[in-house]
C-alpha cells in the first residue's frame, strides 16, 4: 500500500473499548504511517471529549491526514469537522450507527446521546472528501438512514451488502477492503482540480 506512505491514516473508533480482534486494531497494525484517537469506551458518553481527543491527534500530525472512523467514531467526525480548521484529504466513514432512532439494548439511548451532545447530527456537506461504507442488514442503522447521511454529507455511499455492523460481533476481524478506500482516497487526494 504506496500510496498510504503518504499520508497518516488516524483512526478514529466507535464508542466501545480497546478490542484486539476489530478490523481497525488489525489494520492500525499493518500501516506505516498511522496514528489513533483513543478508544474510551460507553463510560463517557460526552461528544465533546472525544472531539476534542480527535482534534488532539489530528493536530500532532505533520502532513496529510486521512481519517479512518467506524461507528460512533463516524458521528464524532462529522461533530469535529464543524469545529476544526485542520486539513484532511479524506475520510472513510464505516458503518455509521443511526443516533436519532433506538438502538438495542446495550447501547445508549437516544436521550443519553442527546444529554450528552451528539443530538442533533450534523447533516452538512463535510469540508472533506469522503467514502460511506454501508451495511445492509446493521442493527445500529437501516441502509436508507446511513443512505441519507451519506447524501447529506456529500459523501460517496459505497454498499457493502450484509456486514451487519462490520465488527467482531458480525464476523469481522480483518476487513482488507479498508485499505483500497484508503487508498483511492490519497490517490484523489493527488489528482488536481480541472480548471473550468
Amino acid at each position: 500500500m504506496a500510496a498510504a506512505e503518504a499520508a497518516t491514516v488516524l483512526i478514529v473508533p466507535g464508542l466501545r473499548d480497546h478490542v484486539e480482534q476489530h478490523w481497525q486494531t488489525m489494520l492500525a497494525a499493518r500501516l506505516p504511517r498511522v496514528r489513533s484517537v483513543p478508544p474510551m469506551g460507553r463510560t463517557d458518553l460526552d461528544c465533546l471529549t472525544r472531539v476534542d481527543a480527535l482534534e488532539r491527534e489530528a493536530q500532532a500530525i505533520d502532513g496529510p491526514i486521512v481519517l479512518v472512523a467506524h461507528s460512533g467514531g463516524v458521528k464524532t467526525v462529522v461533530q469535529w469537522a464543524r469545529r476544526t480548521t485542520r486539513a484532511v484529504s479524506g475520510a472513510l466513514l464505516a458503518t455509521p450507527p443511526d443516533f436519532e432512532e433506538p438502538m438495542p439494548d446495550g447501547y445508549p439511548t437516544v436521550a443519553e446521546l442527546r444529554a450528552n451532545g451528539w443530538l442533533p447530527a450534523p447533516r452538512g456537506p463535510l469540508p472533506f472528501p469522503a467514502i460511506v461504507a454501508a451495511s445492509r442488514n446493521d442493527p445500529l442503522a437501516r441502509f436508507e438512514r446511513v443512505e441519507e447521511m451519506a447524501f447529506d454529507w456529500g459523501a460517496k455511499l459505497v454498499d457493502l451488502g450484509d456486514v451487519g455492523h462490520l465488527n467482531p460481533a458480525s464476523g469481522y476481524g480483518p476487513w482488507p477492503q479498508a485499505e483500497d478506500f484508503i487508498t483511492a482516497l490519497i490517490l484523489a487526494a493527488r489528482v488536481p482540480a480541472r480548471a473550468a
